[in-house]
């Protein structure tokens, strides 16, 4: 029988990403950590050839188990082993395969291939770490020589590129190193672990997304989104996707949102060093602004007086506790969509930006945004007050015994709720 170049090409395509990804021995413990956490950050987007890495940030600690920081970077995808797979075709055929066949062969054999096999071809070069804690990146595979760059923690996701001794190397984020395989899962074992700690997420294209019942749009809207905002994907048909929001569970058209899976990346020692070093001076202007102070408001109607942020600040509690305390005098104040005012009217991030803005702390004016402000904490078992707590499509304040105070809905205005109401994405600490 006879095989053409491209044939040949095109089954090296096919093997390129299970070379050193595949058939590898790690065993892996699987606990959480138990305080503060780098949010997600590596990005994959089927609809193009590459790897988008984004935002993250971090926790200390040195022993050999991982985290994340605000870098995008594109990797190109199993770029590293184009020239050697050329090469073992060429020993093994005799065919003389050049850069730009190969190139068009891939891109054929991906032009057949379904988004779920894309997927799961991406899926199978990432390298997941499965720790107590986090294991650490090293610039040399050696515990003794190799020195320590990077963190990344449970969960949190690189990309591979090669094995050296036990050890992987992995591109994430900013960082380049080397951590141990035995912490680690890569190829095969990869893909429906990555499916579990991935977040498939919809990022609205367009200036006002209206979510409505059901994939028509004959169906009523349930509620609104703004650009940008980030919605958690929880199936996906043909033209729409059904989302999660305040409301309700909805669909959205395809044609208003990019599709994305979402990965915690690592944090370099650098990043964490100037991430902490910024969180202290944040949390030093907070206090000297609260204390300050500002003089009590009055609603319009001059119906309601409200304490400044400054009248809950005391040596005994912290300035969490504060923002937790301040947020709640707005109880029963009524919901606005795009609106910021805490007295007349505001959406879910407009009054935690508002709140915060009491306080000499600015943040965004968009839920999905306020996923990467500050540092992660690891779920509501460890959350304090004052945690910004995020959902899909939406966003509170943690007030403490598991509760949140947030601008709900239109018919509910701004309320106290149990946090757990809803599936948490993140939990963000300012302070």
């Amino acid at each position: 029988m006879r095989i053409t170049g491209k044939q040949l090409v095109a089954m090296g395509v096919a093997a390129a990403v299970t070379i050193g990804v595949n058939g590898i021995d790690v065993s892996a413990s699987s606990s959480k950590v138990t305080s503060v956490l780098p949010s997600a950050g590596i990005s994959y987007a089927l609809t193009s050839d590459s790897v988008s890495l984004s935002n993250l940030a971090s926790d200390s600690a040195d022993t050999d188990l991982a985290e994340n920081s605000d870098i995008t970077e594109t990797t190109p995808l199993a770029s590293m082993l184009q020239q050697n797979i050329l090469n073992d075709i060429q020993k093994a055929t005799g065919a003389n395969i050049t850069i730009a066949e190969y190139d068009e062969a891939n891109a054929e054999t991906e032009a057949q291939m379904t988004d779920e096999e894309k997927e799961e071809e991406l899926f199978k070069t990432l390298v997941i770490a499965q720790v107590n804690d986090y294991v650490n990146v090293r610039d040399n595979p050696s515990e003794d020589d190799g020195e320590i760059i990077g963190k990344l923690y449970d969960d949190s996701v690189g990309t591979f590129e090669e094995e050296v001794d036990g050890w992987y190397k992995i591109k994430s984020g900013s960082v380049e190193g080397y951590v141990k395989a035995e912490y680690c899962v890569t190829g095969d074992a990869a893909v429906e672990l990555a499916k579990e700690v991935g977040k498939r997420i919809a990022t609205v294209t367009t200036t006002t997304l209206k979510v409505r019942s059901g994939p028509s749009t004959d169906d009523e809207v349930l509620g609104l989104v703004p650009i940008e905002d980030e919605l958690v994907v929880t199936e996906e048909l043909d033209d729409w996707v059904k989302v999660s929001i305040e409301e309700g569970d909805g669909y959205v058209s395809r044609d208003y949102v990019e599709l994305s899976t979402e990965f915690v990346k690592a944090e370099s020692k650098a990043e964490e060093e100037a991430r902490l070093k910024k969180e202290e001076e944040a949390r030093l202007a907070a206090l000297a602004s609260a204390k300050k102070g500002t003089k009590n408001s009055t609603s319009s109607s001059g119906s309601k007086s409200y304490n400044s942020a400054g009248s809950y600040t005391t040596q005994s509690s912290s300035i969490g506790s504060a923002v937790a305390s301040f947020a709640q005098q707005f109880v029963g104040n009524p919901y606005v969509y795009g609106g910021s005012s805490l007295t007349n009217g505001t959406d879910c991030s407009g009054f935690v930006m508002s709140v915060y803005a009491n306080f000499g702390v600015s943040l965004p004016h968009s839920s999905g945004a306020d996923r990467s402000v500050g540092a992660a904490v690891d779920g509501l078992a460890n959350a304090q007050p004052g945690d910004i707590v995020c959902y899909s499509g939406h966003v509170g304040i943690y007030i403490g015994g598991g509760q949140i105070v947030h601008a709900s809905t239109a018919a509910t205005g701004i309320k106290i709720s149990d946090a757990s109401y809803r599936t948490v994405l993140a939990v963000r600490r300012i302070f």
